[in-house]
């Protein structure tokens, strides 16, 4: 398949809905990242990584058991450098947290596995979905 010269495409997931998208619409989805008045986690990366592939079905899960209650956003840095030099990261994959009022809480570097992104939400105030 032949790559559309200036396309731009980013996969994403917020608030419960995933995104696949030009340069205008991606570029304005990033824009609001992190969602204020919402728990967001950004997890930065790329479809060709492999940590990054190994994250995918977790992303997926934990997107769709936290609609409502955070965002999970996935955000391809190859595809859009510049989307590295905002957030400041240095390797792939990294996960930002941030809380309701968008300020950065915590940061890690490298494969995430999903207990950990729980353990995680848990001290920011999100709960665990089915336990209250």
């Amino acid at each position: 398949m032949k790559k559309a010269v200036g396309l731009v495409v980013v996969w994403a997931v917020l608030l419960g809905w995933g995104i696949m998208a030009c340069a205008e619409g991606a570029k304005e989805k990033q824009d609001k990242i992190p969602e204020t008045g919402m728990v967001t986690m950004v997890d930065l990366g790329a479809h060709k990584c492999i940590p990054c592939k190994m994250m995918v079905p977790i992303l997926e899960k934990l997107e769709k058991q936290y609609k409502g209650k955070a965002a999970i956003v996935f955000i391809d840095v190859w595809q859009d450098r510049s989307q590295a030099r905002r957030f400041g990261i240095r390797a792939i994959p990294t996960q930002i947290f941030y809380n309701s009022k968008g300020h950065e809480v915590y940061r890690h570097v490298g494969f995430m596995a999903e207990d950990a992104i729980v353990r995680q939400l848990e001290k920011m105030g999100v709960s665990q979905p089915g336990k209250g």
